[in-house]
């Protein structure tokens, strides 16, 4: 009997391009199933069609599993519904195979039976896919097995049935070998590539998709196969990371034993790499053993310097938190970005003003603002807005639906007319703030197709894409 194979399609053509993580560590798992996979990667694709044409007519394959990174691309000004680009590349696939398709991705695990019916497929699997994938491949066209795979979603009769996830023990797996994508080239062309040291989130903030996507559990990884990834990666010729953690300090006991074995084996001279972080219990220890690790840059999604907006957003800290971290930051040389989440219920322009002002005063590197918020189902937030746009319209933008798969986003009513000029104001050009509330995307730190980052990646700019652009206006 011939081997079972797979055909694994990136659809992100996001640029810069960011490297499927997901496809290099599911691929580990499918080899260990006995599975052959190939990757069709369409991020470098100048004919999609004629590639996905001759991917699937050059052999055939027992299932094609798409990956779906982003529904949208979270951005009030633009609101680009990106699963629509995929449900194209979708349809192109259905033209040249009668394979099952199966989708699957931190993106589609947001909303799954929507973004299914959406794209007319069949198959899914919300949250890991790395031991419901290969028991599906396995079980295909066994109907009554697929009750048995955790995380399946599988269309009958009576419409879609959704099986409970079931979350592996991270630290029992390895996951380390990245040979299934090309790093190298993502590298060259995307100025960092990724990797993880836990999944799942158990912060409190009520607007997040992570907990939906990834689970509330924080699982977290041997901190030997995190140094040893890494490792394999540098002799690749890759040095420059980014943590894909939802946030990399929590918890913070973790966070320092995968910065202590970094350290161990000496990798910490030889690379760089950025981290996501909350300033919840970020301490002055994780903050020296990181930079000792090679992390040069933190991005912080402080979300306001209000202390009743923060509440309002569910966030486990104070301004006076934010305030301690960006001294503990300065004192350890990081660059840093704070990020801010502008315009949820309850912002006026005195909160707003109290949260350009604590920027001003705490000075991080660059603060990134974001004007809107996105709601995404599952989430508290979602909840309590989805039931309230049933009854009003005031405040809300985009597609207003019940499944929320299309963007449709929240802006605070209080906050008045012209509130983008306002937020000029407050700033009055202050060049450390990204505004990401307007619709000029040289003005701003939108990066789906910004070709100010891709030109500097091209000429040798390593890093995270907020730290790029902070380098390039410095040296212009």
């Amino acid at each position: 009997m011939s081997n079972l194979k797979v055909l694994l399609i990136n659809p992100n053509r996001m640029k810069p391009v960011v490297a499927p993580l997901a496809l290099d560590y599911l691929s580990v798992s499918l080899a260990t199933h006995g599975i052959d996979t190939k990757i069709l990667d369409l991020s470098f694709s100048e004919d999609v069609d004629e590639d996905i044409k001759c991917s699937l007519k050059k052999e055939h394959f027992d299932a094609v599993g798409v990956t779906i990174r982003n529904i949208d691309d979270s951005y009030f000004a633009s609101q680009d519904f990106c699963l629509e680009k995929v449900k194209d590349i979708i349809e192109l696939v259905k033209i040249y195979t009668d394979s099952p398709i199966v989708l699957g991705g931190v993106g589609f695990s947001i909303a799954p039976i929507p973004a299914l019916n959406y794209c007319n497929v069949d198959l899914g699997i919300w949250g890991e896919g790395e031991l419901a994938f290969p028991l599906l491949v396995k079980a295909l066209g066994i109907k009554k097995e697929y009750v048995k795979i955790p995380g399946l979603i599988f269309k009958d009769r009576d419409g879609y049935r959704m099986n409970p996830p079931f979350y592996l023990d991270l630290y029992q797996v390895s996951l380390a070998k990245r040979d299934a994508v090309n790093n190298r080239k993502y590298y060259r062309e995307g100025g960092m590539v990724g990797f993880e040291t836990k999944r799942g989130c158990d912060q409190p903030c009520r607007y997040c998709a992570d907990p939906v996507a990834k689970g509330r559990k924080v699982r977290v990884r041997s901190p030997k196969d995190v140094a040893f990834e890494l490792e394999g990666l540098l002799e690749k010729g890759i040095s420059v990371f980014h943590t894909c953690d939802s946030e990399f300090n929590v918890p913070d006991g973790h966070a320092l034993e995968v910065c202590k074995e970094i350290v161990k084996r000496k990798l910490g001279d030889r690379i760089n790499w950025y981290a996501y972080a909350t300033p919840f219990r970020f301490s002055e220890e994780l903050a020296l053993w990181m930079r000792r690790a090679g992390c040069v840059g933190i991005d912080f999604g402080v979300d306001s310097g209000n202390e009743g907006i923060l509440k309002s957003l569910g966030r486990n800290y104070t301004p006076d938190d934010i305030r301690k971290v960006a001294r503990i930051c300065h004192r350890h040389g990081f660059a840093f970005m704070f990020d801010l989440l502008l315009g949820g219920p309850g912002e006026d322009r005195k909160t707003l003003k109290d949260t350009i002002d604590l920027m001003k005063e705490v000075n991080p590197s660059r603060v990134g603002i974001s004007l809107g918020i996105r709601i995404y189902p599952g989430t508290p937030l979602g909840k309590v807005l989805g039931e309230k746009m049933q009854s009003s319209k005031k405040g809300f933008f985009g597609e207003i639906s019940t499944e929320m798969l299309k963007p449709i986003y929240y802006l605070s009513p209080e906050l008045g007319e012209n509130i983008q000029e306002f937020i000029k104001e407050l700033i009055a050009e202050d060049n450390r703030f990204f505004f990401g509330g307007s619709e000029d995307i040289e003005e701003n730190y939108y990066y789906n197709d910004n070709s100010r980052l891709v030109q500097a990646i091209r000429k040798g700019y390593k890093g995270a894409f907020w730290d790029i652009l902070r380098r390039i206006e410095e040296t212009s």
